[in-house]
């Protein structure tokens, strides 16, 4: 069954034009203004509607599926067993607010009657009674869903804001459950007569984008310079195949390691259309792409965002022997917030699919793809996106083919996995279907009094650019369980440092961001010298650059953050010297999540020392396990933090402002390619990724973050887990800076963790 939403989104009156070609049957998947107002004293709300998938339990205990028609308007959101625009008057059998505590967790892919389907659990943070499930058939459309109940949650945080009456009627007002017998509702629903039909029937959910009346940036997507660019370190192109250029990492060739090495090709489809076609197992439609592995077979599936997947071919297209193969492999995947998906393929064993009689078991190379939207001009139709596939070989042959001296290597696995981007971009070339589900819609805006505030749109979150850690090599009344319907320059390019010198003069060109303390802190109070041998952590401090299982702080430069001209260009620049100063880390292991790790009596910050220091911002990453770690940061100031400057806001400020602005930039300095490739160099929301919870008191704050509320999260971290002892990892910390008084943007605080043993964790006695 498709699915459909379209967004709405009023400002001031006649400000729109309605430029959507005829509905008929045609799937829709178009832009739509996201994040703005019209004109300065205008103000406007969103409206999304659209089919979605509820999913739940019935008092005697059966799981259902149903279709229903969802509707969110502003802060509110109603549930409908038909569409309202075909039955005028029809009752919604859920209805309620979104309130500010709404948390939305992507479940990942889940089978559901023979067919798959991506879930999003919603709950109250503060009361999970208070829940439910609802599915999309495809992973855009279940990442748009989560967009619009974002919308929904700020439109609810900024009338809290405002305080007196609207904080009182918020808490008046029900809110939505998903979960359980839903209650008679006798209120018929109002002003949907006003929204704008697109389409007939269920169609796919519209994307947003802000290119509408082309004042604002595009959200979501990269520039269209670093479409098909190659990362800027030492990836060197050696042969072209079908349109899709094969790179080779030269940096490490002579390392004996193995060679590291890419396809990269430029499809014309969506993001999320390659990204299922990738996913597919369906024998007919892989045939006609993958000529490795198009048979087969799903042998087992995990939290939505891992599975293992069985399959054979036959290698008479490869070589001369006529031996059969078989091999088992691990998927698993995830989508970034820059709405880029990476999929881990892995050599795999599984108890179900011991070696086949007839067969020659063999491993498939452990491989990456990772499929990432493309930004195109105004008024272009259809979508782009840029697919790498990246993969370790061990040939003797490839340096031979690559030199076209040879083609023994084309009868190898290997170049079967490099050709499946040119199989995959044949493929939706020669099917329009695929191609054009991205045609360009734009809505009427239209004026509405019930609104947020300006600076509530100018908030919502621009997707970033570019890759912001520098890489350091080559990531109603019926009862609802019965079911009755029938050059923007060289900036935007990751960047190697060593060996690549005109990368390094580039860089050197950059302005570097260097905090200005004295609008940090209150700087009428003399600073306290910081004494770091008052204070120890568990985990000790590297004494040189051979050390393991230890910490360092390094500066800022690894890492890119938002210039003084963010707001007009996207201009990035390096990082300067962190604001405060990393003084001890702990690693603990402990039976379940610890909070408030600084009120405990033996923490450093109840020490006599750490009572004199006049701010500690605590940094507890809970990281899930069996059993569970923390990894705890102290970082100090040696002044008080001036209580009207971004940091003061930020400490003193609510935990919606904080969960908006807390920022985390990873990259992993050494270690395996895949994990490197797992976790990325992209800058991460944390309060909008996981769940975290704050800790104001007297000269400190403490964040506790719960990695383990995401299921993304969690899949990652255990790949981390896997590897650590071989990582260095290096973290910033940072307050995102919106306005442009709050630019440029500076590093609070910066770690290197280098190769830390799960061993050495310590007990957090309780």
């Amino acid at each position: 069954m498709e699915t459909t939403s379209s967004v709405k989104k009023l400002g001031s009156e006649g400000s729109g034009s309605d430029t959507s070609s005829g509905g008929g049957n045609s799937r829709h998947d178009g832009g739509v203004g996201g994040g703005r107002n019209v004109g300065d004293k205008e103000k406007g709300y969103f409206e999304y509607f659209g089919w979605v998938y509820h999913l739940g339990t019935n008092s005697i205990g059966h799981e259902y599926c149903h279709l229903r028609f969802l509707f969110i308007r502003g802060k509110y959101v109603e549930m409908y067993k038909r569409d309202p625009h075909e039955n005028p008057g029809i009752k919604p059998i859920r209805r309620g607010v979104i309130g500010p505590t709404l948390m939305v967790e992507e479940l990942g892919r889940r089978r559901f009657n023979h067919g798959d389907v991506y879930v999003m659990r919603l709950y109250n943070r503060l009361d999970e009674s208070k829940k439910g499930e609802i599915a999309c058939a495809t992973a855009g459309e279940a990442r748009k869903w989560m967009e619009a109940f974002d919308q929904a949650k700020q439109q609810a945080e900024v009338e809290l804001s405002r305080g007196g009456s609207a904080r009182n009627k918020l808490n008046m007002e029900t809110e939505i459950n998903l979960d359980g017998h839903r209650p008679r509702v006798r209120r018929y629903a109002h002003g949907l007569r006003k929204l704008i039909r697109i389409g007939h029937g269920p169609e796919t959910l519209l994307r947003q984008s802000s290119d509408l009346g082309g004042s604002v940036r595009g959200e979501g997507f990269f520039e269209g310079d670093i479409g098909d660019a190659i990362e800027a370190h030492e990836w060197k192109c050696v042969r072209t195949l079908n349109g899709v250029r094969i790179f080779e990492d030269v940096a490490d060739s002579k390392s004996g390691r193995g060679v590291l090495v890419k396809a990269v090709g430029v499809i014309d489809a969506s993001a999320d259309t390659v990204f299922e076609v990738v996913l597919n197992l369906e024998r007919h439609q892989r045939y006609e792409w993958d000529m490795l592995t198009g048979d087969l077979e799903l042998v087992d599936s995990y939290d939505g965002h891992y599975d293992v997947v069985y399959g054979t071919y036959d290698p008479k297209y490869l070589t001369r022997w006529q031996s059969k193969r078989d091999f088992v492999f691990s998927r698993q995947w995830f989508r970034g917030q820059d709405g880029t998906y990476t999929i881990l393929q892995f050599p795999a064993v599984h108890k179900k699919r011991p070696p086949k009689s007839g067969y020659r078991r063999t491993k498939i190379n452990p491989s990456t793809w990772e499929i990432r939207s493309l930004n195109l001009p105004m008024g272009s139709n259809g979508a782009k996106c840029l697919v790498t596939q990246m993969l370790e070989i061990h040939s003797s042959g490839w340096c031979r083919w690559k030199k076209n001296s040879s083609t023994k290597f084309e009868k190898t696995t290997h170049f079967a996995l490099l050709s499946q981007v040119a199989g995959l971009k044949e493929y939706i070339g020669a099917n329009p279907a695929l191609k054009n589900e991205s045609t360009t819609v734009v809505v009427h805006s239209k004026f509405s009094d019930v609104s947020s505030s300006n600076g509530y749109y100018e908030d919502v979150e621009v997707q970033e650019q570019f890759y912001d850690a520098i890489a350091a090599d080559s990531s109603s009344s019926e009862d609802e369980d019965s079911d009755d319907s029938n050059d923007p320059d060289k900036k935007d390019k990751k960047v190697k440092l060593k060996n690549v010198s005109w990368a390094i003069a580039s860089l050197a060109l950059k302005r570097t961001s260097v905090p200005d303390a004295n609008k940090e802190f209150d700087c009428s109070v003399p600073p306290i010298i910081i004494d770091p041998s008052q204070f120890h952590g568990s985990l000790h401090k590297a004494k040189d650059e051979t050390d393991s299982n230890c910490w360092t702080s390094p500066g800022g430069k690894g890492f890119m953050i938002r210039g003084k001209t963010y707001l007009k260009d996207n201009t990035k620049v390096m990082g300067g010297d962190p604001l405060l100063k990393l003084i001890a880390v702990d690693w603990f292991k402990v039976d379940k999540a610890a909070d408030r790790v600084a009120l405990h009596p033996k923490c450093l910050v109840q020490s006599e020392a750490g009572k004199k220091l006049p701010f500690f911002l605590v940094i507890n990453l809970q990281v899930p396990g069996k059993p569970n770690y923390s990894l705890v940061l102290y970082y100090a100031s040696e002044r008080p933090v001036n209580k009207n400057s971004l940091l003061g806001k930020f400490v003193d400020g609510t935990d919606m402002f904080r969960d908006a602005r807390f920022k985390l930039i990873p990259s992993i300095a050494e270690g395996y390619w895949m994990v490197k490739r797992a976790v990325g160099t992209k800058a991460c929301l944390l309060g909008k990724a996981v769940t975290c919870r704050y800790l104001r008191q007297d000269n400190f704050l403490e964040i506790d973050v719960d990695i383990g509320s995401s299921s993304v999260a969690r899949s990652v971290i255990g790949l981390v887990l896997g590897h650590v002892t071989n990582l260095v990892v290096d973290l910033a910390i940072l307050i995102e800076a919106k306005e442009e008084e709050e630019l440029p943007e500076y590093i609070l605080g910066t770690v290197q963790l280098n190769r830390v043993r799960l061993d050495a964790a310590v007990p957090l006695e309780v």
